[in-house]
């Protein structure tokens, strides 16, 4: 399929800093490597789903212990995927169904709301069981590293982003009612395998899960992942405010990373997005997908106006100590939008793009910090 050619999608991978960083995502590529939820659907379970939920959660427990040893001889040559035979059960049925337990009382983000979507009922991310996508397709716009990329936009979202630009897509894409605004396609596991599948004959690079947020979809995500079966990284591109159990869920699942890191004051976050306890949460769940997971991140933080010494200088010291492997797109397309730009009155802080010597200051302190950002930025 055409797609408009970027040379720097090309250029970066002379970087061997870059390849460094991204070893295993680049493995992937080159057919080396095999991605985590392939590996995770040949780890058996030894235990029938219709169980409670917390000895679901023990097993799952055992079934991941397994799973980073089998990861590991794979990835170094002692074992071959095609050697393992095919388990009655799962690893990734395993996480299947919690999701679907999860879902009665729903705790997907930390936002607890504990809905039973499973019923129909929707939560403050406006979804019940159902899930939707506004687009799929091959999204040459992301980070250099990334294009093309497969990118599948579901709707909704955990978060009221008062300057969301994606807002269409993550607030208004139903009505108080919940009637659908605009075409949304209404999906389940098995037709985002067949999006995920176009998107991997077309050329993409990885299947990047984004939106409005994919963490109100987790059940249909993982329910896809169980269905699907191409060796193609698959991207968590998210605001990052899942639960603790939703992140657990995820981590042998996700090869690579894409969180945003907007806010480090809580009151900020809180008046902008209308979040609670958003750097513990967020920074929780970063450090699990680097120390737990593939470790493998590409930090998204967008400059918001006003706020490069109050946010900007501490999340890039956070990710220098925290997180020094990875990557930073340090953003400056903030542009006022949704709330600010139909309220400006209530939100003149932010009613403005971020000015040259903002931009100047937050990346000279990236670079006294030795964030890698150049190549993605």
């Amino acid at each position: 399929m055409w797609f408009i050619s970027r040379p720097d999608a090309t250029n970066v991978w002379k970087n061997e800093e870059v390849i460094r960083r991204y070893q295993r995502y680049r493995d992937i590529l080159d057919g080396k490597k095999t991605a985590r939820y392939l590996i995770a659907k040949s780890i058996p379970v030894d235990i029938t789903l219709d169980k409670p939920l917390d000895e679901l959660w023990k097993a799952h427990e055992k079934a991941s212990v397994v799973f980073n040893t089998t990861l590991e001889k794979i990835d170094s040559n002692k074992m071959s995927i095609n050697e393992i035979t095919k388990p009655t059960i799962s690893f990734v049925e395993l996480k299947e169904k919690i999701a679907y337990e999860m879902l009665k009382a729903c705790h997907f983000c930390e936002r607890r709301c504990k809905t039973d979507r499973s019923q129909g009922e929707t939560g403050h991310c406006k979804l019940g069981k159902e899930s939707y996508i506004s687009s799929a397709f091959l999204h040459t716009g992301e980070e250099s590293v990334l294009v093309p990329s497969g990118t599948i936009f579901f709707t909704g979202c955990t978060f009221n982003c008062v300057f969301c630009q994606n807002h269409d897509i993550s607030q208004g894409w139903c009505d108080d009612k919940k009637h659908l605004i605009g075409n949304h396609l209404k999906v389940d596991g098995e037709k985002v395998s067949a999006l995920a599948e176009r998107l991997w004959k077309d050329g993409a690079k990885n299947i990047n899960l984004v939106g409005g947020d994919p963490t109100p979809n987790l059940h249909t995500i993982i329910s896809a992942l169980r269905i699907f079966d191409k060796n193609i990284t698959i991207l968590w591109n998210s605001n990052m405010y899942q639960s603790l159990e939703a992140t657990t869920l995820l981590l042998e699942l996700i090869d690579f990373w894409l969180p945003d890191l907007k806010f480090w004051k809580n009151n900020f976050a809180e008046k902008m997005s209308g979040i609670n306890n958003y750097r513990e949460v967020v920074t929780r769940n970063i450090k699990m997908a680097y120390e737990k997971g593939s470790g493998e991140i590409l930090i998204r933080h967008l400059i918001m106006p006003g706020r490069v010494e109050e946010d900007t200088y501490p999340i890039l010291k956070w990710c220098a100590t925290e997180i020094p492997k990875s990557m930073v797109n340090l953003m400056d397309q903030y542009h006022p939008d949704h709330l600010v730009r139909s309220k400006p009155a209530s939100y003149s802080s932010i009613n403005r793009r971020i000015t040259q010597t903002e931009w100047q200051n937050a990346t000279k302190k990236a670079d006294e910090l030795e964030i890698f950002w150049h190549p993605v930025s």
